[in-house]
């Protein structure tokens, strides 16, 4: 499934939904960060997804860091909550987010 991303755009699409979606910034003990390329738009990104039910949302968070790097993480910290009604991200299946991510600190103990 395809995405754009629309910043303070005034043409972008109206959001029809608000999923919360949580970051994980891990740092290893040499001050490097880990980033993935995401398939879909090629961008280099912090680790992170969307929330299941049922999850926390440093889970959330640990669990997208493991499915998107290999890498297994944990949480050591917070560094905050973003969300922007002008930062919408239209997918090719119609649904239109308006963003919302909670974004954690953490470090590598393994993968």
């Amino acid at each position: 499934m395809g995405r754009t991303e629309y910043y303070n755009d005034p043409k972008a699409p109206k959001a029809n939904t608000l999923i919360p979606a949580n970051n994980l910034l891990v740092v290893d003990d040499n001050g490097a960060i880990l980033l993935q390329r995401r398939r879909d738009t090629g961008q280099w990104a912090l680790p992170g997804g969307a929330q299941d039910i049922g999850e926390t949302a440093a889970q959330c968070a640990m669990r997208e860091c493991l499915e998107e790097t290999g890498i297994i993480a944990e949480i050591t910290g917070f560094l905050g909550v973003y969300t922007n009604p002008n930062h919408i991200v239209a997918y090719t299946d119609g649904e239109i987010r308006q963003q919302y991510e909670n974004t954690y600190i953490g470090r590598p103990v393994g993968g």
